[in-house]
């Protein structure tokens, strides 16, 4: 290979991607606006569940319940209907997230030392929120029910009991953002680097300049090299600029080695300029590269693990997810940003990163040929 030609390759190709203003909010503006709303809207986190609350008995026990809701800081009774049927409408419209309805016997059993029901109606719509707020809402009335009972039953009782001490190591708080903002990180290097490279070589052949560099002495790794490395520049820039809003902005933490992250970066966008590679050579028009990225984006997207556990999958699908390279990415990533973990804990993703990304870009290069068709 000639380093003479591949450099003005290279400056070529800078030139010809700034030259284009339309291309400014890609590479600059994108990549900054998706991270900050990808980290604000992926949430998980629980931080006001709105309650209706209908309370037939109106009597000391069942304000003990309402008190433990109001006493909480992520709930709060925002409507008190007359009726069951007002009380469902309210979460059938979605104006509240849970509806709690006591029935007017609801003291009388507790002081006859029988179990009274509250009932608990909550919007599903949501699987994963409706189950935390559920078990929010167990808890406190788990709290109310400890609270009764040695009202009811004052004696003195001693016994052993189990105490489980319960720390969550690497997400103290269990903020989704921990999880999801590195996670984002990756995938805008995907993205980026995909859609960017997928176009590389259409743009040549609609502009009418592949003839000229057909004609060239320019071999075909000396191309493929040039446009590939001005890609894996800004995509490794993007990521400096992306991991320092994690950091600063989000204040997620950056527990393991930098030097580590940007090397498993290098790798990963083995694949992905590979991938881009390829599309180029079976598109026609940028239009069709850029349908046909989105194509691969969408199932890397999904059976990475970004947002659903790989084994809550069906079989089949997990095997699938072994040729995915974000899903190796996504686990070198969250354990160097959150773990601090290295090399020797994730020797296995670096291996089989490296294996599908010198498979992918390897197959684009045999692919690849510097003609017109």
């Amino acid at each position: 290979m000639n380093r003479l030609r591949i450099r003005e390759l290279v400056r070529k190709e800078f030139i010809q991607l700034f030259r284009d203003k339309r291309n400014w909010p890609i590479l600059i503006a994108a990549p900054i606006i998706q991270l900050l709303v990808f980290g604000y809207v992926v949430n998980y986190d629980i931080k006001l569940v709105r309650i209706a609350l209908l309370d037939q008995s109106r009597t000391r026990e069942s304000r003990m319940i309402a008190d433990a809701f109001t006493a909480n800081a992520i709930f709060r009774i925002t409507q008190y209907p007359q009726d069951p049927r007002s009380l469902e409408q309210a979460l059938l419209a979605g104006k509240v997230d849970l509806a709690v309805k006591i029935g007017p016997d609801f003291s009388a059993r507790i002081r006859r030392g029988d179990t009274a029901a509250v009932q608990i109606l909550s919007d599903g719509s949501m699987s994963n929120m409706a189950a935390m707020r559920l078990s929010y809402t167990a808890s406190i009335l788990e709290n109310v029910n400890r609270v009764l009972i040695r009202e009811l039953y004052p004696q003195q009782m001693s016994y052993g009991r189990i105490d489980g001490r319960i720390r969550t190591w690497y997400n103290a708080n269990l903020d989704s953002q921990n999880f999801f903002v590195p996670g984002i990180v990756a995938f805008l290097i995907m993205l980026i680097s995909l859609l960017l490279t997928s176009m590389a070589i259409i743009r040549e052949k609609e502009a009418g300049t592949m003839e000229q560099l057909i004609v060239t002495p320019v071999t075909s790794v000396e191309l493929i090299a040039g446009k590939t490395i001005p890609y894996t520049v800004i995509s490794l820039t993007q990521m400096i600029v992306v991991t320092a809003i994690a950091v600063l902005w989000f204040d997620i933490p950056l527990s393991g080695s930098i030097a580590l992250l940007f090397g498993a970066a290098c790798i990963f966008l083995l694949s992905t300029l590979g991938i881009g590679l390829f599309i180029s050579t079976i598109s026609a028009t940028q239009q069709q590269a850029m349908m046909t990225t989105f194509f691969f984006v969408v199932p890397f997207f999904m059976l990475s693990g970004f947002v659903f556990p790989i084994a809550n999958m069906p079989a089949i699908v997990q095997i699938l997810t072994y040729l995915n390279p974000l899903r190796y990415f996504l686990v070198i990533v969250r354990g160097i940003f959150l773990k601090g973990v290295g090399i020797e804990i994730l020797w296995p993703q670096f291996l089989a990163l490296t294996i599908l990304g010198v498979l992918v870009f390897s197959g684009a290069i045999a692919r690849f040929r510097k003609r017109l068709d």
